[in-house]
């Protein structure tokens, strides 16, 4: 439907001059015809002149409405599918990490022997000595949930700032509903589509989902593995113009898989 509208609108001033050529013949044929209906003077000369009368005039009727609805898609129905927002993604926050503060003792704690508690030693003055003084313990990176495969194929095409997938990453193990990051854009910009090649579409390429609003560096979509045959896949990320060709492509290996089971507690006897 997409590609329909934009295909009109890209075709609109061949058609409107279409639509006005129909409409110039067949008011010739209507003012042929009135001409025949007044200048009659047997019936059956006026039934054939009204026929042609009516045939003429349904041919404007139609011509115009069709002028009307190219003008309605190029000017209302194509821009709106450009300002449409992509299709409701259900983003995974992360909870902000605070940092985490734990005491180190100085040098004097690693000088001084252990003491057995399970005997009571006391150790006068320690607490003075020890001079405890928290510090903030430096946390690891964010990384994207999931498992990365070493040794897969290299990304293809993804080096362009056109198309750029940063999650899912190259190798990636897909268990859960993931967003999906990167870019997709060009100039002349009027969607971009998701493709697989895998176990679920026979080892060939088929299309996922199209979004028509372009993406710098958000989110582009969501994939839901629970939807696929698990195994390995090819993920791509192409980007069209107003004349349907890609200008830009961005091609992953990704790995899908069961969704990794939840742990449940065992109850108390």
């Amino acid at each position: 439907m997409v590609q329909f509208v934009l295909f009109v609108e890209q075709i609109a001033v061949g058609l409107y001059i279409f639509c006005a050529a129909g409409v110039i013949w067949w008011s010739r044929s209507y003012l042929l015809a009135r001409r025949q209906l007044h200048g009659a003077q047997f019936e059956l000369e006026k039934e054939l002149a009204r026929f042609r009368l009516v045939n003429a005039t349904t041919a404007i009727v139609i011509f115009v409405e069709i002028a009307l609805a190219v003008l309605a898609i190029s000017q209302v129905v194509a821009p709106t599918l450009r300002a449409q927002p992509p299709r409701a993604i259900a983003a995974h926050a992360e909870a902000p990490q605070a940092p985490f503060l734990t005491a180190a003792p100085n040098a004097l704690l690693a000088s001084t022997p252990p003491p057995n508690f399970a005997e009571g030693v006391d150790i006068p003055g320690l607490g003075d000595e020890l001079n405890l003084q928290p510090f903030a313990t430096p946390t690891l990176t964010p990384t994207p949930v999931g498992t990365i495969i070493p040794d897969v194929p290299p990304p293809i095409g993804c080096d362009t700032p056109g198309a750029r997938l940063d999650i899912p990453a190259n190798g990636m193990v897909v268990f859960a509903a993931t967003t999906i990051v990167g870019s997709a854009t060009t100039d002349n910009f009027a969607f971009y589509r998701f493709e697989l090649n895998g176990p679920e579409t026979r080892n060939v390429w088929g299309s996922l989902s199209e979004y028509t609003v372009p993406v710098i560096n958000g989110e582009l979509g969501q994939i839901i593995p629970s939807q696929l045959t698990p195994g390995e896949y090819k993920f791509r990320l192409s980007v069209f113009d107003i004349s349907s060709r890609p200008q830009a492509t961005c091609t992953i290996t990704i790995f899908v898989s069961e969704p990794i089971p939840t742990p449940t507690p065992l109850r108390e006897s």
